[in-house]
């Protein structure tokens, strides 16, 4: 009985290694392998495999949990680099906390494959055209439920330079998961395609079968992609350009004691006045200068000599200075994740206070405080979308994790953002994929809002990305690697105040996906005697 149970529940080994393999060849399009191109079959042997047990939906959430365990796992294990390195856990322990939350996340994955078992069983190989759906669908889940939507399978693409800008493109139409549903759409056509060429009939008729889809799905393509060129050569007149002076300080993750910390603190004025100097031979004015969020743990109201340290800075070579500190909030001991501009004349002028918080890293749930630590602080949400000036343009500033919302982002470009800011510390992961991870997620901000992301981090990597999401100068590029002090100039403009179709109606096409999905499952359910003639669409 037991061995019963195990065959109805556990599917058989030849499609579990497909599912490993596809999981597989998807770790393989994110950093640091980023051989972006197999994202685009990667899920082909899943689909397989679910089509071989869709008469179990038991077995398809078997087979995409594994593939979800193992992918996330192999993306993302360097989240065990803080705890084996800054609180000495064994790395048995670290690696099988890792497991366990590759089990948890791999549940959307494992969502995704039921699914299409599901309408697998129902409209026979055309469901593979409704993977897409089915796909956003369980990633757009992922974010609701648990905040986060990291290594989405579009961020494979965020690096891709031997073709032209439109997959990125679709991103301004409907974000990050139209992206995913483009990359999907091509994996579903692919099974969709060896579904009916292995099947009984005609060769002729077959392959005329998979030319017609091909073409209507190339036909598509090139109607989205003459849009997009017609929309890229729209004239903005007159720029007037702003010089940014980004630092990349590279202080140390350990700890230091006050006067290293002064130290440190003095090196990185240092290196924005050698910039400011250079602009000088060339009759140039830097407009600002900006430092990364930071383990120094700056206290700008708080600490008076800080105030006139950075003051001091600021008036001496007339430049405003956006920098990382700790706030208080008013009417509690709590403090906020911080960006505080100082002017020209030494006094603050504006201040943005982190409103996205990374889950138990710097804020606990209220209904956990006290019983569960915040790994980095336990801070206070903001509230306000504060802009900050820059010269005569504007720019909303994303602090470290909030990269990954691009619901942030579209928020200041509707109030007028003509650029974005991220300050950023990843040095607490190490020199580990996350660094180009975390700026696949720049990338994506910029394409979707089309508005340039001044990326500043604290070890790497630093980088201006324009609002095609090119990445036209970066600290990687121009010089210093990572986990090393640095600094770059960058000259940004007024946008003219156009706002792309995402920016105007956010996750659309997620919603989109959603409906249909459960739609799709709906109709499945409700017409389940029709299935045989349906099986064979």
């Amino acid at each position: 009985m037991t061995f019963g149970f195990v065959k109805r529940i556990f599917p058989t080994w030849k499609n579990a290694l497909l599912a490993i393999l596809a999981a597989g060849l998807l770790i393989l399009a994110f950093p640091d392998f980023e051989l972006w191109f197999t994202a685009w079959f990667a899920l082909v042997p899943l689909m397989w495999a679910v089509e071989r047990e869709k008469a179990s939906v038991a077995r398809s959430f078997i087979l995409g949990w594994l593939f979800g365990t193992i992918f996330f796992f192999g993306t993302c294990w360097w989240l065990t680099f803080a705890p084996i390195t800054y609180a000495a856990f064994p790395p048995w322990l670290a690696y099988g906390l890792m497991l366990i939350v590759a089990v948890i996340v791999g549940v959307f994955p494992a969502i995704f494959a039921a699914i299409l078992s599901i309408l697998l069983r129902r409209f026979g190989s055309g469901a593979f055209l409704a993977a897409p759906f089915a796909w956003v669908f369980s990633e757009f889940l992922r974010y609701w439920i648990t905040g986060n939507n990291w290594n989405a399978i579009a961020y494979s693409q965020a690096f891709v330079e031997v073709w032209p800008a439109f997959v990125l493109w679709t991103a301004s139409f409907g974000g990050v998961l139209l992206t995913s549903g483009v990359v999907v759409l091509v994996n579903g056509l692919l099974a969709r395609s060896f579904g009916i060429l292995t099947a009984r009939g005609e060769t002729k008729q077959k392959l005329r079968r998979c030319f017609v889809e091909w073409m209507a799905a190339f036909t598509l393509s090139l109607i989205a992609l003459v849009a997009h060129f017609v929309s890229m050569h729209v004239t903005n007149g007159e720029k007037t350009w702003q010089t940014v002076i980004a630092v990349q300080p590279n202080v140390p993750m350990s700890y230091l004691d006050q006067a290293k910390l002064a130290e440190l603190r003095q090196r990185q004025i240092e290196l924005a006045e050698t910039e400011i100097k250079k602009l000088a031979t060339d009759h140039r004015t830097p407009n600002i200068v900006i430092l990364p969020e930071s383990p120094m743990n700056f206290m700008y109201s708080d600490d008076r000599e800080f105030q006139q340290f950075i003051g001091d800075f600021a008036r001496r070579n007339n430049v405003s200075v956006l920098f990382n500190s700790a706030e208080p909030d008013r009417g509690t001991t709590k403090y906020f994740n911080s960006a505080v501009m100082v002017g020209p004349d030494g006094s603050e002028v504006a201040e943005y206070d982190k409103i996205y918080l990374l889950p138990f890293g710097e804020a606990v749930p209220s209904f956990l405080e006290g019983i569960v630590p915040g790994f980095v602080g336990n801070f206070a949400y903001g509230r306000e979308y504060d802009l900050m000036p820059v010269g005569d343009a504007k720019a909303g500033v994303m602090i470290c994790f909030e990269s990954h919302f691009g619901q942030l982002s579209r928020r200041y470009v509707q109030d007028g953002a003509d650029m974005i800011i991220e300050m950023t510390n990843d040095g607490y992961l190490g020199p580990t994929p996350v660094l180009r991870q975390h700026l696949a997620n720049a990338v994506f901000r910029a394409v979707e809002t089309n508005r340039p992301v001044l990326r500043v981090t604290n070890v790497g990597i630093t980088a201006h990305i324009a609002q095609d999401g090119d990445i036209c100068d970066s600290l990687i590029r121009c010089g210093p690697e990572q986990y090393v002090e640095g600094t770059s100039v960058w000259s940004v403009s007024k946008s003219d105040g156009s706002q792309t179709f995402y920016v105007r109606y956010g996750d659309w096409f997620a919603w989109l996906c959603s409906f249909v999905t459960l739609g799709l499952l709906g109709f499945a359910f409700v017409n389940r005697k029709h299935s045989g003639v349906a099986d064979n669409l």
